[in-house]
């Protein structure tokens, strides 16, 4: 039979067979892995016999390099150190702008109002004036009186407007108030800067006023001048003295008056302001406070 020739075409079959069992156990059960594994294992020092001849060349073309070619080299990866390292370093920056932005973004999803986003470019060198310039002017829209936060809270509201930049007073001013209110049940009363940037004062809240540390205190949107609801401060120290009409209250405010680069300017509704930006007729300021705030910068 093998003489007729029948038997080449037998083992063809057979290993046909084989083959397709293997496939099969391989693809449906798993079972080759390990033979492959095994397999691989014996072929490993095929694999470093191939790659000798090049390891053994580079080795042999190492042993003449001389001492000018090193020196050279290591200048040139000492040059390409200090490059990654710069690039580490920007892209640290980037890294971070990135973070602030999108907490910035999270922050203006939940506004009623059209805002855009701008950077702090420089800061008062007046020690008494709590003022910032922020890269945003006239040719953005942007008009004194509009407010300005950070992704934490209100910062302040501009005051001073040239076609590239904009003047913003930081709540933390000691002329600047804010009409605000205590979120857990509504009591209002106004938010005086106090010169420090750490520190607000609450003012005109009586003695028996129902108001605790820890309190969040929003703007009230009293006086148009600042949009309801926006997070300004926390009440922190809370103190009473017998005979006294008005309590004594201290709040931190929410937003980073003295860190934050990148702020939102918030443009108040279409129908609250006039064509030229100014604010529309028969608005009534919050307090003679707020008026106070404003009047005095201009």
């Amino acid at each position: 039979m093998f003489v007729q020739g029948s038997v080449p075409g037998f083992r063809l079959l057979i290993v046909f067979l084989v083959s397709a069992a293997l496939v099969v156990a391989d693809a449906r059960f798993d079972k080759v892995s390990t033979v492959r594994s095994t397999i691989a294992t014996g072929l490993a020092p095929v694999y470093w016999l191939g790659n000798a001849p090049y390891e053994f060349t580079d080795w042999v073309a190492g042993l003449f390099e001389n001492k000018k070619d090193l020196q050279q080299e290591n200048e040139d990866l000492r040059a390409r150190l200090m490059i990654l390292e710069r690039r580490a370093l920007k892209y640290a920056a980037l890294a971070s702008e990135n973070n602030e932005l999108r907490r910035l973004m999270n922050s203006s999803e939940v506004l009623d109002d059209r805002v855009i986003v701008g950077e702090v470019v420089g800061v008062s060198p007046d020690p008494f004036s709590h003022e910032v310039i922020i890269n945003k002017g006239r040719r953005d829209g942007v008009v004194p009186g509009q407010a300005i936060l950070d992704a934490h809270g209100l910062m302040g509201q501009v005051v001073r407007s040239s076609q590239l930049t904009s003047r913003v007073l930081l709540v933390s001013d000691s002329s600047h108030a804010v009409p605000v209110e205590v979120v857990r049940n509504g009591l209002r009363a106004i938010l005086l800067g106090t010169g420090d940037s750490v520190t607000l004062d609450l003012v005109h809240v009586p003695d028996t006023a129902d108001i605790r540390e820890g309190d969040l205190l929003v703007s009230s949107g009293l006086g148009g001048r600042f949009p309801r609801g926006y997070p300004v401060a926390e009440v922190s120290r809370i103190s009473k003295e017998p005979g006294e009409p008005f309590a004594s209250i201290e709040a931190t405010p929410k937003a980073q008056l003295n860190q934050s680069r990148l702020v939102l300017v918030v443009f108040p509704p279409e129908a609250s302001t006039s064509p030229d930006g100014e604010a529309a007729e028969g608005e009534t300021a919050a307090s003679g406070e707020a008026d106070a705030a404003q009047g005095g910068q201009d």
